[in-house]
Protein backbone atom coordinates (compact mmCIF):
# COMPACT_ATOMS: atom_id res chain seq x y z
CA UNK A 1 0.00 0.00 0.00
CA UNK A 2 1.58 3.52 -1.07
CA UNK A 3 1.79 6.05 1.61
CA UNK A 4 0.47 9.14 0.57
CA UNK A 5 2.84 11.97 0.07
CA UNK A 6 3.01 14.74 2.68
CA UNK A 7 2.45 18.19 1.69
CA UNK A 8 5.22 20.22 0.19
CA UNK A 9 5.95 23.74 1.00
CA UNK A 10 7.68 26.02 -1.18
CA UNK A 11 9.82 29.31 -0.17
CA UNK A 12 11.25 31.68 -2.37
CA UNK A 13 13.12 35.40 -2.94
CA UNK A 14 12.96 35.98 -6.54
CA UNK A 15 9.52 37.76 -8.29
CA UNK A 16 8.60 34.40 -10.01
CA UNK A 17 8.99 32.23 -6.83
CA UNK A 18 7.45 34.98 -4.42
CA UNK A 19 3.99 33.73 -5.89
CA UNK A 20 4.23 30.70 -3.77
CA UNK A 21 5.43 31.69 -0.05
CA UNK A 22 4.64 31.95 3.50
CA UNK A 23 1.20 31.62 5.76
CA UNK A 24 1.04 27.87 7.42
CA UNK A 25 -2.15 28.11 7.51
CA UNK A 26 -5.58 29.92 8.36
CA UNK A 27 -4.64 30.56 12.40
CA UNK A 28 -1.26 31.87 11.30
CA UNK A 29 -2.80 34.51 9.10
CA UNK A 30 -2.43 37.09 11.21
CA UNK A 31 -0.03 39.73 11.04
CA UNK A 32 2.09 38.69 14.25
CA UNK A 33 2.57 35.19 13.21
CA UNK A 34 4.31 36.05 10.15
CA UNK A 35 8.27 35.56 11.00
CA UNK A 36 11.16 36.14 8.46
CA UNK A 37 12.38 32.69 7.29
CA UNK A 38 15.54 32.14 5.42
CA UNK A 39 14.67 31.52 1.56
CA UNK A 40 15.72 29.21 -0.79
CA UNK A 41 17.57 30.49 -4.33
CA UNK A 42 16.95 27.12 -5.58
CA UNK A 43 12.97 27.49 -5.00
CA UNK A 44 12.18 27.93 -8.96
CA UNK A 45 13.95 24.48 -10.14
CA UNK A 46 11.95 22.83 -7.08
CA UNK A 47 8.65 24.47 -8.61
CA UNK A 48 9.79 23.28 -12.34
CA UNK A 49 10.26 19.78 -11.08
CA UNK A 50 7.50 19.37 -8.76
CA UNK A 51 4.61 20.65 -10.32
CA UNK A 52 4.68 21.69 -14.00
CA UNK A 53 1.27 22.88 -14.21
CA UNK A 54 1.59 25.47 -11.71
CA UNK A 55 4.67 27.10 -13.24
CA UNK A 56 2.92 30.30 -13.88
CA UNK A 57 1.33 31.43 -10.79
CA UNK A 58 -0.58 34.96 -9.04
CA UNK A 59 1.95 37.64 -9.49
CA UNK A 60 1.72 40.36 -6.38
CA UNK A 61 3.66 43.73 -6.87
CA UNK A 62 5.21 44.85 -5.01
CA UNK A 63 6.08 41.41 -4.17
CA UNK A 64 7.72 42.55 -0.53
CA UNK A 65 4.22 43.66 0.88
CA UNK A 66 2.89 40.12 0.71
CA UNK A 67 3.38 37.06 2.39
CA UNK A 68 2.39 34.07 0.92
CA UNK A 69 3.01 30.24 2.20
CA UNK A 70 2.14 27.56 -0.87
CA UNK A 71 1.05 23.84 -0.45
CA UNK A 72 0.84 21.17 -3.36
CA UNK A 73 -0.44 17.71 -2.83
CA UNK A 74 -2.28 15.19 -5.04
CA UNK A 75 -1.64 17.64 -8.14
CA UNK A 76 -3.53 20.87 -6.60
CA UNK A 77 -2.00 23.35 -4.86
CA UNK A 78 -2.90 25.59 -2.12
CA UNK A 79 -1.57 29.34 -1.43
CA UNK A 80 -2.77 31.33 1.34
CA UNK A 81 -2.05 35.27 0.67
CA UNK A 82 -1.97 38.23 3.68
CA UNK A 83 -1.81 41.96 2.67
CA UNK A 84 -1.73 44.59 5.42
CA UNK A 85 -3.86 47.48 5.85
CA UNK A 86 -2.74 50.76 4.12
CA UNK A 87 -0.85 49.35 1.43
CA UNK A 88 -1.18 49.24 -2.68
CA UNK A 89 -1.08 45.58 -4.39
CA UNK A 90 -1.76 44.73 -8.16
CA UNK A 91 -2.48 41.20 -8.64
CA UNK A 92 -2.35 39.66 -12.45
CA UNK A 93 -3.19 36.16 -13.87
CA UNK A 94 -3.30 34.41 -17.05
CA UNK A 95 -2.52 30.12 -17.33
CA UNK A 96 -4.10 27.01 -18.62
CA UNK A 97 -5.30 26.60 -14.56
CA UNK A 98 -8.32 27.15 -13.19
CA UNK A 99 -8.03 29.61 -10.12
CA UNK A 100 -10.38 29.87 -7.49
CA UNK A 101 -10.45 32.99 -4.61
CA UNK A 102 -11.57 32.61 -1.21
CA UNK A 103 -11.73 36.48 0.36
CA UNK A 104 -11.52 35.53 3.54
CA UNK A 105 -10.98 38.93 5.00
CA UNK A 106 -10.83 42.63 3.39
CA UNK A 107 -11.83 45.89 2.69
CA UNK A 108 -10.18 48.31 0.46
CA UNK A 109 -10.21 51.76 -0.28
CA UNK A 110 -10.28 51.80 -3.59
CA UNK A 111 -9.59 49.27 -6.23
CA UNK A 112 -10.73 47.29 -9.00
CA UNK A 113 -11.36 43.71 -10.22
CA UNK A 114 -11.49 42.63 -13.92
CA UNK A 115 -11.55 39.50 -15.67
CA UNK A 116 -12.31 38.42 -19.47
CA UNK A 117 -15.90 38.42 -20.49
CA UNK A 118 -17.04 40.06 -17.34
CA UNK A 119 -17.46 44.05 -16.62
CA UNK A 120 -14.91 45.50 -14.25
CA UNK A 121 -16.42 45.57 -10.42
CA UNK A 122 -15.01 48.24 -7.81
CA UNK A 123 -16.87 46.57 -4.84
CA UNK A 124 -14.51 47.65 -1.82
CA UNK A 125 -16.06 45.08 0.90
CA UNK A 126 -14.93 41.67 -0.04
CA UNK A 127 -14.66 39.15 2.64
CA UNK A 128 -16.09 35.78 2.52
CA UNK A 129 -16.68 36.27 -0.97
CA UNK A 130 -15.24 34.06 -4.21
CA UNK A 131 -13.91 34.74 -7.75
CA UNK A 132 -13.87 31.98 -10.53
CA UNK A 133 -11.21 32.76 -13.06
CA UNK A 134 -11.31 30.25 -15.53
CA UNK A 135 -8.08 28.55 -17.09
CA UNK A 136 -7.03 30.97 -19.94
CA UNK A 137 -8.89 34.03 -18.20
CA UNK A 138 -6.77 37.30 -17.71
CA UNK A 139 -7.52 38.45 -14.23
CA UNK A 140 -6.57 41.54 -12.59
CA UNK A 141 -7.60 43.76 -9.69
CA UNK A 142 -5.72 46.21 -7.38
CA UNK A 143 -6.10 47.13 -3.56
CA UNK A 144 -5.70 50.09 -1.77
CA UNK A 145 -6.58 48.53 1.46
CA UNK A 146 -8.09 49.77 4.21
CA UNK A 147 -8.08 46.89 6.29
CA UNK A 148 -5.21 43.65 6.01
CA UNK A 149 -6.27 41.40 3.11
CA UNK A 150 -6.10 37.32 3.86
CA UNK A 151 -7.13 35.49 1.05
CA UNK A 152 -6.62 31.94 -0.62
CA UNK A 153 -6.12 30.88 -3.68
CA UNK A 154 -6.84 27.19 -5.25
CA UNK A 155 -4.92 26.09 -8.71
CA UNK A 156 -7.27 23.52 -10.43
CA UNK A 157 -5.96 21.78 -13.06
CA UNK A 158 -8.77 21.48 -15.83
CA UNK A 159 -7.83 17.42 -16.35
CA UNK A 160 -8.31 17.12 -12.47
CA UNK A 161 -11.72 18.49 -12.76
CA UNK A 162 -12.76 16.78 -15.93
CA UNK A 163 -11.92 13.51 -14.42
CA UNK A 164 -14.03 14.45 -12.12
CA UNK A 165 -17.54 15.81 -14.24
CA UNK A 166 -18.62 16.19 -18.19
CA UNK A 167 -15.08 16.78 -20.31
CA UNK A 168 -18.00 19.36 -21.87
CA UNK A 169 -18.70 21.71 -19.02
CA UNK A 170 -17.68 24.86 -19.39
CA UNK A 171 -16.84 27.24 -16.51
CA UNK A 172 -17.74 30.86 -16.54
CA UNK A 173 -15.85 33.44 -14.91
CA UNK A 174 -17.31 35.30 -12.05
CA UNK A 175 -16.11 37.60 -9.60
CA UNK A 176 -17.28 38.56 -5.83
CA UNK A 177 -20.08 35.83 -5.83
CA UNK A 178 -21.55 33.56 -2.56
CA UNK A 179 -21.74 30.42 -2.16
CA UNK A 180 -21.65 28.60 1.16
CA UNK A 181 -21.74 25.58 -0.26
CA UNK A 182 -19.03 25.97 -2.64
CA UNK A 183 -16.72 28.10 0.09
CA UNK A 184 -17.08 24.83 2.87
CA UNK A 185 -15.75 22.23 0.39
CA UNK A 186 -13.22 24.66 -1.04
CA UNK A 187 -12.25 25.47 2.56
CA UNK A 188 -11.98 21.65 3.36
CA UNK A 189 -10.14 20.73 0.31
CA UNK A 190 -7.56 23.51 1.92
CA UNK A 191 -7.67 21.56 5.14
CA UNK A 192 -6.99 18.47 3.77
CA UNK A 193 -3.66 19.71 1.47
CA UNK A 194 -2.44 21.57 4.48
CA UNK A 195 -2.75 19.17 6.82
CA UNK A 196 0.12 16.57 7.72
CA UNK A 197 -2.17 13.81 8.09
CA UNK A 198 -2.23 11.16 5.65
CA UNK A 199 -5.68 10.60 4.45
CA UNK A 200 -5.91 8.13 1.49
CA UNK A 201 -6.01 9.49 -2.06
CA UNK A 202 -9.29 8.11 -2.84
CA UNK A 203 -10.82 10.76 0.26
CA UNK A 204 -9.16 13.54 -1.84
CA UNK A 205 -9.97 12.93 -4.89
CA UNK A 206 -13.47 12.70 -3.92
CA UNK A 207 -13.09 15.92 -2.06
CA UNK A 208 -11.77 17.37 -5.55
CA UNK A 209 -14.75 15.41 -7.41
CA UNK A 210 -17.36 17.27 -5.03
CA UNK A 211 -15.61 20.75 -5.78
CA UNK A 212 -15.56 20.02 -9.35
CA UNK A 213 -19.49 19.56 -9.48
CA UNK A 214 -20.08 22.85 -6.82
CA UNK A 215 -18.39 24.60 -9.38
CA UNK A 216 -20.19 23.17 -11.69
CA UNK A 217 -24.13 24.14 -9.77
CA UNK A 218 -22.79 27.09 -8.73
CA UNK A 219 -22.43 28.64 -12.54
CA UNK A 220 -25.70 27.05 -12.99
CA UNK A 221 -27.67 28.84 -10.11
CA UNK A 222 -26.02 31.52 -10.23
CA UNK A 223 -27.18 32.40 -13.83
CA UNK A 224 -30.89 31.34 -12.15
CA UNK A 225 -30.40 33.90 -9.54
CA UNK A 226 -29.18 36.73 -11.59
CA UNK A 227 -31.08 40.03 -11.41
CA UNK A 228 -33.38 39.25 -14.70
CA UNK A 229 -34.42 36.26 -12.63
CA UNK A 230 -37.86 37.24 -10.52
CA UNK A 231 -39.01 35.47 -7.37
CA UNK A 232 -36.42 33.71 -5.85
CA UNK A 233 -34.98 33.98 -2.67
CA UNK A 234 -32.83 37.08 -1.88
CA UNK A 235 -28.90 36.96 -1.25
CA UNK A 236 -29.29 36.79 2.33
CA UNK A 237 -31.93 34.45 2.60
CA UNK A 238 -29.97 31.92 0.17
CA UNK A 239 -26.53 32.39 3.12
CA UNK A 240 -29.21 31.70 6.17
CA UNK A 241 -30.98 28.62 4.57
CA UNK A 242 -27.96 27.11 2.99
CA UNK A 243 -25.94 27.32 5.86
CA UNK A 244 -28.43 25.56 7.71
CA UNK A 245 -28.74 22.59 5.78
CA UNK A 246 -25.30 22.02 5.84
CA UNK A 247 -24.86 22.23 9.43
CA UNK A 248 -27.70 19.83 9.84
CA UNK A 249 -27.44 17.01 7.00
CA UNK A 250 -28.01 14.67 9.66
CA UNK A 251 -31.15 15.49 10.94
CA UNK A 252 -34.94 15.55 9.94
CA UNK A 253 -34.85 19.34 8.78
CA UNK A 254 -38.81 20.69 8.27
CA UNK A 255 -39.94 23.14 6.06
CA UNK A 256 -41.36 25.54 9.06
CA UNK A 257 -37.94 26.06 10.11
CA UNK A 258 -36.40 26.53 6.83
CA UNK A 259 -39.08 29.12 6.03
CA UNK A 260 -39.00 30.92 9.35
CA UNK A 261 -35.18 31.44 8.25
CA UNK A 262 -36.11 33.18 4.98
CA UNK A 263 -38.97 34.79 7.02
CA UNK A 264 -41.77 33.82 4.34
CA UNK A 265 -44.86 31.33 4.66
CA UNK A 266 -43.96 27.64 3.49
CA UNK A 267 -45.77 28.20 0.27
CA UNK A 268 -43.81 31.20 -0.66
CA UNK A 269 -40.44 29.73 0.70
CA UNK A 270 -41.07 26.85 -1.59
CA UNK A 271 -41.59 28.81 -4.38
CA UNK A 272 -38.65 30.82 -3.99
CA UNK A 273 -36.68 28.07 -2.82
CA UNK A 274 -37.32 26.57 -6.02
CA UNK A 275 -36.63 29.30 -8.21
CA UNK A 276 -33.17 29.74 -6.77
CA UNK A 277 -31.77 26.28 -7.00
CA UNK A 278 -34.01 24.68 -9.50
CA UNK A 279 -35.21 22.05 -6.83
CA UNK A 280 -37.56 21.62 -3.90
CA UNK A 281 -36.27 22.15 -0.29
CA UNK A 282 -36.04 18.81 0.28
CA UNK A 283 -34.89 17.50 -2.92
CA UNK A 284 -32.15 19.56 -2.25
CA UNK A 285 -31.59 18.84 0.83
CA UNK A 286 -30.83 14.65 -0.17
CA UNK A 287 -28.66 15.93 -3.04
CA UNK A 288 -26.30 17.48 -0.54
CA UNK A 289 -26.84 14.61 1.45
CA UNK A 290 -25.61 12.04 -1.02
CA UNK A 291 -22.62 14.40 -2.33
CA UNK A 292 -21.67 14.28 1.56
CA UNK A 293 -22.39 10.61 1.31
CA UNK A 294 -19.43 10.40 -1.89
CA UNK A 295 -16.96 11.87 0.55
CA UNK A 296 -17.29 9.78 3.54
CA UNK A 297 -18.03 6.12 1.19
CA UNK A 298 -14.53 7.53 -0.99
CA UNK A 299 -12.53 6.61 3.11
CA UNK A 300 -12.60 2.95 3.66
CA UNK A 301 -11.95 3.81 6.80
CA UNK A 302 -15.93 4.44 7.12
CA UNK A 303 -18.18 1.45 6.80
CA UNK A 304 -21.30 1.74 4.39
CA UNK A 305 -23.27 1.42 8.45
CA UNK A 306 -21.48 3.87 9.76
CA UNK A 307 -21.76 6.37 6.49
CA UNK A 308 -25.75 6.06 6.62
CA UNK A 309 -25.65 6.65 10.46
CA UNK A 310 -23.74 10.03 9.73
CA UNK A 311 -26.00 10.67 7.94
CA UNK A 312 -28.88 10.48 10.09
CA UNK A 313 -30.06 7.18 8.20
CA UNK A 314 -31.45 4.62 10.78
CA UNK A 315 -31.08 1.53 8.60
CA UNK A 316 -28.88 0.77 5.78
CA UNK A 317 -31.70 -0.35 3.03
CA UNK A 318 -32.97 3.44 3.41
CA UNK A 319 -29.60 4.97 3.28
CA UNK A 320 -28.69 2.61 -0.12
CA UNK A 321 -32.52 3.72 -1.80
CA UNK A 322 -31.80 7.26 -1.14
CA UNK A 323 -27.87 7.05 -2.82
CA UNK A 324 -29.64 5.01 -5.61
CA UNK A 325 -31.83 7.66 -6.54
CA UNK A 326 -29.54 10.02 -6.86
CA UNK A 327 -27.05 8.34 -8.21
CA UNK A 328 -27.99 5.25 -10.00
CA UNK A 329 -25.64 3.24 -7.71
CA UNK A 330 -25.58 1.42 -4.40
CA UNK A 331 -23.49 2.57 -2.05
CA UNK A 332 -21.10 -0.34 -2.51
CA UNK A 333 -21.17 -0.16 -6.12
CA UNK A 334 -20.28 3.86 -5.86
CA UNK A 335 -17.51 2.47 -3.70
CA UNK A 336 -16.01 -0.38 -6.17
CA UNK A 337 -16.08 2.38 -9.38
CA UNK A 338 -14.37 5.03 -7.08
CA UNK A 339 -11.78 2.28 -6.39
Amino acid sequence: MMTPPSPRTLDTSSDKARTLSHVANQDLLHEGYFKQSELRSDFATAVSAGCDLFDTTVHISPSDLVKRHCTQRYGIVTESIYAPARSRIEIRYDAPVHLLVLYEDGVRREGETSIDELPPSTLRNFANKLTFVPAGHFYREWHDTSTAIRMTYLYLSPTKLHKSIDADTAYAPRAFFEDPILWATATKLKHVIESNQCESMLYFDALASVLAHELSRSGRELARTSPTSRGGLASWQRRAVIGYIEEHLDERVSLITLARLARLSQHHFCRAFKQSFGTPPQGYLLQRRIERAKVLLADRANSITDVALTLGYAFNSSFTLAFRKITGQTPSEFRRNVT
